[in-house]
């Protein structure tokens, strides 16, 4: 019995070194791990942020008419370009029937006042050649007929106004003829021949006509979140680019941040603009949806290393890489950084162009070889 049991304690001890002598085995037989290099390069970084939004014109001016009736002709249309005071667009009038027989009125009241007034002239006439009556008796009778028969011209007047929106002698004043106020590109023309139109008052903003605009002064409009705005400020430089217009980018100011915020889906949005510079070469439409890049700092030519390669001290939490000093040995170097674009981080001190930094994954030789 004591003789059964020593031999299985025996077995069981051979088993047991056999099985560490087999493990020590395969775990030298592995491939030791193997670290990936990589350099530093010279990198324009730019640090910016996104804005979406559009293009539209600087100023455009609404063109409203200052007499209500019916379009009876329009003389432009989208894209012409037009100076102040061209005829844009001509308007019948529809008189409105109060207003026709108030005036109607008043030229049968003037008419009887100046037959009156004719009557006592040529009375005052007869009496003055009998030298009945002074001089001044006459001029007086005189007058009273001139005034007379001017009410009676205005009460013609206003009915023709009334009824047609003009009358003789205002050439271009009349309200009937709507005009250009500024000069620049018809942006558009939303009414058509036969449509009515409302006049622009104090208690109406009328119907517009046609928009104008200078279109060789655009702007960016656009709206950026509240996480960004922080990092923002007036005259950074902008990069615009429209999606309608492939590899352009076009060159912009930020002018406009708005002090305040609008909620929209949840998130505060500001209102940015920013004022394009003047290009010669293309043709900007109105209304085109447009991203903004808001650069918020450049460094040009400047050592970097891609962001993945730098670590960070556990308790001091500043950054340092490992440099390659032998094969597969490395050491640790600390580094001062500069701005970063989120791929790439400005070296400001701490290492060369020649030196050799270690990749941080784990790679084994046949993956080290396939790439």
């Amino acid at each position: 019995m004591k003789k059964s049991t020593t031999i299985v304690i025996l077995l069981l001890i051979v088993i047991a070194f056999g099985g560490s002598m087999y493990y020590l085995y395969q775990k030298n037989a592995q491939d030791p791990v193997v670290y990936e290099t990589a350099t530093p390069s010279k990198e324009t970084i730019i640090k910016k942020t996104m804005a979406t939004g559009s293009i539209l014109p600087l100023e455009e001016v609404l063109i409203k008419p200052n007499i209500s009736g019916v379009i009876e002709e329009i003389y432009v249309e989208g894209g012409d370009f037009v100076k102040s005071g061209d005829l844009l667009c001509k308007i019948k009038v529809v008189p409105n029937l109060n207003a026709l027989n108030d005036a109607s009125n008043s030229i049968d009241g003037a008419k009887i006042g100046l037959d009156d007034q004719m009557r006592n002239l040529q009375r005052q006439k007869g009496l003055f050649g009998k030298g009945v009556i002074s001089q001044v008796d006459l001029e007086r009778a005189q007058v009273a007929y001139d005034q007379a028969k001017q009410t009676y011209a205005a009460a013609r007047k206003r009915y023709d106004i009334v009824k047609t929106g003009t009358t003789a002698g205002y050439g271009n004043a009349a309200n009937t003829l709507i005009r250009a106020t500024v000069s620049g590109m018809v942006l558009e023309v939303p009414v058509e021949v036969g449509n009515q139109v409302i006049e622009s008052n104090t208690f109406n903003e009328g119907t517009t006509i046609a928009a104008i605009a200078d279109v060789e002064k655009m702007i960016f409009e656009g709206k950026v979140d509240e996480s960004e705005v922080g990092k923002i400020k007036e005259d950074l430089p902008l990069e615009i680019t429209v999606g309608a217009i492939e590899n352009k980018v076009f060159a912009a100011v930020l002018d406009y941040i708005a002090p305040k915020g609008k909620e929209e889906n949840g998130a505060i949005q500001f209102e940015i603009k920013g004022t394009l510079k003047k290009q010669d070469s293309v043709f900007i439409r109105a209304g085109l949806s447009a991203n903004a890049s808001i650069i918020l700092a450049r460094a040009d030519s400047v050592l970097a290393v891609k962001e993945a390669l730098v670590q960070f001290d556990v308790k001091t939490k500043k950054p340092f890489v490992e440099i390659a000093i032998g094969d597969q040995e490395f050491e640790r170097r600390d580094i001062e950084l500069g701005i970063s674009d989120g791929i790439h981080v400005e070296i400001k001190s701490g290492i060369t162009e020649a030196d050799k930094i270690k990749v941080w994954n784990e790679v084994k030789p046949d993956e080290f070889a396939q790439n």
